[in-house]
């Protein structure tokens, strides 16, 4: 019998385009929220690491990542079926602008009726901020409208014009005055981690109190059961140790839920800090910011043998994008862990972005594809072999390199889009 299915107040947080503030907004509204009571769970739509660690602050609970093309229809109903289960609201924080991307976050919203709230930076118009409203909502007239949020409003009076100027099938919601000491801080790959924000919380907080406590709750949206997944559990008993640190960070919970499903234990370790690596079957060193600190990786000798140790015994290694990089003989002309013949340099220009899907060889001379992301600065100088390759909407991607047990690429997997496959990361 088919599982009945989950209610749940959830809206999803876009806007015409990338700085508009979705992330501050939407971590306030998951705070006020909160403040009252309700259980909240956040996802971020598309695959961004960085922005769900903001969110993650504000509701205090692991954020996951919704993106049709990288993780799947089938993946994104699950999640948000066990979330409406487990939880009073459910907030989305769009990716780029609401149309942006195919898929885009407005095709999550439509498949799922989720109601789209518009997050507008208004700090340089009024009344044309319910024009761009009328017009984002118009353009796709089957989504549900939630309402508009101004923010960066310069007065009560600011805001109550562009309120007057919405049309009346278009609620208001609210607006944040304009703060500069909320502003979240930027580098090249996004906003800062929110560990490195000190005063993330009083942020988050004070952002919360200038929407305003007296917000209503999103719309009750019901998320349909989805179909029961056969998982294998072809890690059972296997210790999987995962670099955790400031250096590598760009890890997705479904991941280490996907992990702990195929009955591994999950051990944490920090490449900076430790001086060894913990006891473990296999090892995974996920992206971050090697190239920030790499006075601390160089002289880290400890680890360097420790890991070398690992690879001669033949354990499984998963380097993913940074974690690549640290496992090569030289980053930005500094000395690295040495695992991998190659070296990299950090680019002033973008040099991979966008989902991705890798195809492996596996047994019996058949394929298998995973999901995978990219999205870096880096160029890496090797002549390893290449087993895999990435292909996105513009043709081949990034590669991915074997190298006795160690396997490394720049790309993101997304491992429960395909569970067999991820497991054999880590297996000898």
């Amino acid at each position: 019998m088919q599982s009945p299915a989950a209610s749940c107040h959830a809206m999803l947080m876009a806007a015409p385009a990338s700085g508009q503030g979705k992330t501050l907004t939407t971590a306030a509204l998951a705070r006020i929220y909160r403040n009252r009571g309700l259980r909240v769970q956040a996802f971020k739509c598309g695959p961004d690491f960085i922005d769900g660690m903001i969110l993650e602050a504000a509701t205090g609970k692991p954020v996951y990542n919704l993106d049709l093309g990288m993780c799947g229809e089938a993946d994104a109903q699950r999640l948000l079926y066990q979330a409406a289960q487990d939880n009073d609201v459910i907030l989305l924080e769009g990716v780029m602008g609401l149309y942006d991307g195919k898929p885009s976050c407005a095709d999550i919203a439509e498949r799922f009726g989720i109601p789209v709230a518009l997050v507008l930076n208004a700090k340089a118009m009024a009344q044309t901020a319910a024009a761009i409203a009328y017009g984002l909502y118009s353009f796709r007239p089957a989504l549900q409208r939630a309402g508009v949020i101004a923010n960066q409003v310069g007065s009560d009076g600011h805001a109550k014009m562009i309120k007057e100027a919405l049309p009346a099938d278009i609620p208001w919601l609210g607006a944040m005055k304009y703060d500069a000491q909320l502003s979240l801080p930027e580098r090249h790959l996004g906003l800062h981690l929110a560990q490195e924000i000190t005063d993330i919380d009083q942020r988050i907080e004070a952002a919360a109190q200038l929407l305003g406590q007296d917000m209503p709750l999103p719309p009750a949206v019901h998320f349909a059961a989805p179909e029961q997944q056969a998982i294998t559990p072809l890690l059972q008993g296997k210790t999987i140790a995962v670099a955790k640190d400031a250096a590598f960070c760009f890890t997705y919970q479904a991941n280490l839920d996907l992990l702990t499903t195929l009955g591994a234990n999950i051990t944490f370790f920090s490449p900076l800090h430790d001086a060894q690596l913990p006891a473990a079957d296999a090892y995974w060193l996920p992206g971050g910011y090697p190239e920030l600190h790499l006075a601390q990786l160089q002289h880290n000798h400890s680890m360097r043998e420790s890991l070398h140790a690992t690879a001669v015994v033949g354990k499984p290694i998963l380097a993913e994008c940074g974690g690549m990089l640290a496992l090569g003989e030289r980053l930005n002309g500094q000395p690295v862990f040495g695992l991998l013949p190659g070296h990299s340099e950090i680019q002033p220009k973008l040099q991979g972005l966008g989902t991705q899907h890798a195809t492996f060889p596996v047994t019996n001379d058949g394929e298998a594809t995973i999901g995978a992301h990219t999205f870096h600065y880096g160029r890496f100088e090797t002549d390893l072999p290449v087993i895999a390759q990435g292909k996105g909407k513009y043709g081949a991607g990034e590669a991915v390199y074997r190298h006795q047990s160690i396997t490394a690429s720049f790309l993101h997997f997304y491992f429960p889009s395909n569970p067999s496959l991820a497991a054999q990361f880590f297996l000898s």
